[in-house]
């Protein structure tokens, strides 16, 4: 529980969910997803194996996860399942209801929600303090970076097990695709993700546009609500610049990543990161914003450069990655090395049925 839902796959949890469950299923594991009510137009009991329970919410910016979290957890306590396995740290004094019941649980905290922007003051404070309840009430808190894991030991002196999160390599993608948008393989840098203060478009898109390149950049994401910040990107004119909105083929967004020139990753804050899995396993040439968890992603440089959090030093990259194609090309060929072993979804699926057998065994 604390994802949208199954088989609704609109962000990385909702993608994590997907994959183990479906490869717990296989293993003969009974799987229940508690999917968001409203989300849902159809709500069949199974699907693909995996059982679906729809739960209401608060239907509303900051409440819907929560409440919806909540009801959730009190179905789950009154029923027989032997593990509860909750995402995101803002569930995390959620946990205190299952002890009452002697149920079993983990949670998968992801990143540094109290430092994303659009988290100010409550909202900022309450994830801090979710995030370190989460530490006291669950049995198995699981973090998909080191670097996570070191965060969480320094601020709540708490350990974790390291589960990354999984990618699905592609070798080859057809250009076709691209075409709808009159874009030309390798004639164009790429950025995807939502539009939020924390991703850093804002940046990157006003040190491209100081750069001397005549290629685009094309810009795959949005807000699934009306928001200022967003609107002004959205709004700035310049013939370099394509906003195509939310991807949700996933052949087309498979092209785009396949056929980009490079790949712009201006994620700040948390672990491992489904965007930068992908761009690895499209093979694209990737220029990161320097952070430790991008560090750790692309093995401190080993596959992809990086820029600091400037305009000025993204227009630097941009041009250094077109005075140096054969660099860029050197980066593509090398890109689905870096998914390495932790990164492969049925080593992810096993490191998690191996957490929750023990569980279920206490």
């Amino acid at each position: 529980m604390g994802a949208k839902g199954y088989p609704y796959v609109y962000g990385g949890y909702d993608t994590m969910i997907k994959e183990l469950g479906e490869r717990l299923v296989a293993k003969g594991v009974k799987v229940r997803v508690y999917n968001h009510r409203s989300l849902f137009k159809d709500r069949p009991r199974f699907v693909n194996g995996i059982e679906c329970i729809y739960t209401p919410a608060i239907e509303s910016k900051s409440l819907t996860q929560l409440t919806h979290t909540f009801f959730s957890m009190i179905h789950a306590c009154f029923s027989d399942v032997d593990v509860i396995f909750v995402v995101n740290s803002g569930n995390g004094p959620f946990g205190l209801i299952p002890k009452l019941f002697g149920k079993p649980t983990a949670i998968n905290v992801d990143g540094l929600e109290w430092l994303r922007p659009k988290w100010k003051g409550m909202g900022a404070k309450y994830f801090k303090w979710a995030s370190k309840m989460a530490t006291k009430f669950y049995d198995q808190i699981i973090n998909d970076s080191d670097e996570m894991r070191r965060v969480y030991l320094d601020l709540f002196d708490k350990d974790s097990k390291v589960i990354a999160y999984g990618a699905n390599p592609r070798e080859s993608v057809d250009s076709q695709p691209i075409q709808k948008w009159n874009l030309e393989s390798r004639g164009y840098y790429l950025i995807v993700g939502r539009l939020v203060p924390d991703n850093n478009a804002d940046l990157i898109i006003e040190g491209f546009l100081k750069s001397d390149s005549k290629r685009k950049l094309v810009v795959v994401g949005d807000v699934p609500f009306q928001d200022e910040w967003a609107n002004r990107l959205k709004n700035m004119k310049d013939e370099r610049l394509l906003f195509t909105g939310y991807v949700t083929d996933p052949n087309e967004l498979a092209s785009l990543y396949s056929h980009c020139y490079a790949y712009f990753h201006g994620h700040e804050y948390g672990g491992t990161n489904p965007a930068m899995l992908k761009a690895l396993g499209y093979g694209c040439a990737i220029l990161a914003l320097n952070t430790p968890f991008n560090q750790e992603m692309l093995q401190n440089g080993k596959h992809g450069w990086y820029f600091e959090k400037n305009a000025e030093a993204v227009k630097d990259l941009v041009e250094k990655s077109e005075r140096e194609p054969e660099q860029l090309e050197s980066l593509r060929a090398n890109a689905r090395a870096g998914l390495t072993k932790k990164y492969n979804w049925d080593y992810v699926t096993d490191q998690y049925l191996e957490v929750f057998q023990d569980l279920a065994k206490k």
